[in-house]
């Protein structure tokens, strides 16, 4: 069984959604892919498109990321908690998991997660340009570190026991270090958005030897401190510099 990586599809956009399409139907019956969250904010693409993989992949393992997450359009007390409910269950009636998965000793793990501000605090710019900030709807009291803390609790009971290697996959950065060096200064705004330290506390506590993320749509395979980073992001139609655009196989079991 190969694996293979990828995310941040987003679907909404009419040339991704014709990718998804015209993946063969034949060439991965036996494999698992990782989808590593920012498939669509829209419920209805989010079925098709997981189902539209399911289809064509023995495996398909799932953790939403922000945009997954959103809630515009949606009835103004629904609250991304309660989406993340609705993305669980349609996940499950399109055919993939958001659970954990094992073959041969090898144990393939999930962590859902936030950003936290663990690297960096946020500036008025970002809060005022980040769609987050006004897409996603919180409980009162509950910003993103709370966030994080919520979908960090559900990663508490994850079992590793017995595994010959361990793989994990969050959608958002576990370490701000996977930013590469050529990002421009002026991008940088972002780091507070991008991920967790804690996710890379959660990993290397399951003996992770293999992460794959996603979120920065810069696809990026490095070796840091014993554990690979694997990002696969697809990306915006126009972003082909920093996205490959295709799927990769990181493993095989």
């Amino acid at each position: 069984m190969r694996i293979f990586a990828l995310s941040d599809i987003h679907v909404d956009y009419d040339a991704n959604a014709q990718w998804v399409g015209n993946l063969s139907r034949h060439e991965y019956h036996d494999d698992l892919l990782i989808l590593a969250g920012d498939i669509t904010h829209r419920l209805d693409l989010l079925g098709w498109c997981v189902s539209a993989l399911s289809v064509r992949f023995k495996q398909v393992l799932f953790v939403p990321g922000n945009h997954d997450l959103w809630v515009v359009g949606e009835e103004r007390a629904k609250t991304s908690l309660q989406k993340f409910v609705d993305v669980q269950a349609t996940i499950e009636d399109s055919g993939a998991s958001m659970g954990s998965f094992r073959r041969n000793g090898v144990h393939i793990v999930p962590l859902q997660s936030w950003y936290d501000y663990s690297f960096g605090q946020p500036s008025e710019d970002l809060m005022g340009m980040r769609s987050d900030y006004r897409a996603c709807r919180w409980p009162a009291d509950f910003g993103p570190a709370e966030a994080a803390a919520h979908f960090a609790k559900m990663n508490s009971n994850l079992d590793t026991d017995g595994a010959t290697r361990v793989i994990t996959f969050s959608h958002f950065l576990p370490r701000i270090d996977l930013v590469p060096d050529y990002v421009p200064r002026k991008h940088r705004i972002l780091d507070p958005v991008l991920g967790s330290a804690g996710i890379d506390a959660e990993l290397r506590a399951l003996g992770s030897s293999l992460h794959v993320y996603g979120h920065s749509h810069i696809n990026r395979s490095v070796h840091i401190d014993g554990v690979r980073y694997v990002n696969n992001a697809f990306g915006y139609p126009q972003e082909n510099r920093i996205a490959s655009k295709q799927l990769v196989c990181i493993d095989e079991i």
